[in-house]
């Protein structure tokens, strides 16, 4: 059974950084991809950053929003996929969850459809 569990959501000040943790469960680690997502108030859920698992190759996608701001990484050693999270500004602000194991359409890393597990989500608030 996968499990994932969201760490390192804060209140902080435009510009400033964070890295959220993502912990995930032995097997799901292994998944095709673990991706970060963001809901907002009033907002649906969008695709923030993905990454393959190492097998196939350990690729990332970022959404147009973040790139250049954001990055993912994963640590199988210690079961872990972070987001390191620089030059946050107010828009950033939702709540963030990360999601493993995506069953089909494969080649839309960022859809929020057809992911097996999802985590309780951590909050970020940046405030200008």
């Amino acid at each position: 059974q996968g499990q994932l569990m969201e760490s390192g959501g804060a209140s902080v000040q435009a510009g400033g950084s964070l890295r959220l943790s993502c912990s995930a469960s032995g097997a799901t680690i292994n998944s095709n991809y673990i991706t970060w997502f963001r809901q907002a108030p009033g907002k649906e859920r969008e695709g923030v950053a993905a990454i393959l698992s190492a097998a196939v190759g350990g690729s990332t996608y970022y959404a147009d929003s973040v790139k250049g701001r954001f990055t993912i990484s994963r640590d199988n050693t210690k079961n872990m996929v972070y987001l390191q999270m620089n030059n946050l500004q107010p828009v950033d602000t939702a709540m963030y969850y990360c999601a493993a194991d995506k069953t089909k359409n494969w080649y839309l890393p960022l859809s929020p459809r057809d992911y097996k597990f999802w985590g309780q989500g951590t909050q970020v608030t940046v405030s200008s």
